[in-house]
């Protein structure tokens, strides 16, 4: 029998958890932060951004810190891309630092796509920055299943996807 599941969420575990993405053109603000705040709850809305408009839209960035991944890791157990996860959210894994990027397009409607390098998704993205000592200990804890117990998996093993998303072919 195994025990309750280990709800990481970055928060008060030593990872600084921040987001980005840009507002442009005919992008709709309450959208985007309902993109963001699909999946980062604690995401504060900032008043100070202006709405787009025709003719006249000029590019805003819209960012945070200090996020909770606890939402963003229920859905990656609710949508059983762990493995996945574990990939994408450690193909820009320098030391103590990652960077990945999802779908807003899919955050609308809570779920979670990862963007292959390169890839520029209808309805933008979010650019998520990980940062903390133990990053990769704490990014492979994360994403564990129960089905690492029999087909174990780490950072960059032989089963990882490659670099253009291409699935790796084990048994």
């Amino acid at each position: 029998m195994t025990g309750p599941i280990l709800k990481l969420n970055g928060i008060d575990e030593g990872i600084l958890v921040s987001l980005e993405t840009k507002l442009s053109g005919a992008d709709l603000p309450e959208r985007v932060y309902k993109c963001i705040t699909n999946l980062f709850p604690n995401f504060s809305i900032d008043e100070s951004l202006t709405i787009p408009s025709l003719g006249a839209a000029k590019e805003q960035i819209i960012n945070s810190s200090n996020l909770s991944m606890a939402t963003f890791l229920e859905q990656l157990h609710k949508q059983r891309i762990l493995d996945t996860a574990l990939d994408s959210m450690s193909q820009n894994l320098k030391s103590d630092e990652s960077h990945f990027h999802i779908s807003r397009q899919a955050a609308l409607s809570g779920k979670i796509s990862f963007n292959l390098p390169g890839e520029f998704p209808l309805g933008g993205s979010i650019k998520i920055t990980l940062k903390g000592d133990n990053l990769e200990d704490w990014i492979e804890a994360a994403t564990w299943h129960s089905g690492r117990d029999s087909i174990p998996r780490s950072i960059n093993d032989e089963r990882s996807m490659s670099e253009s998303g291409e699935s790796s072919i084990w048994i």
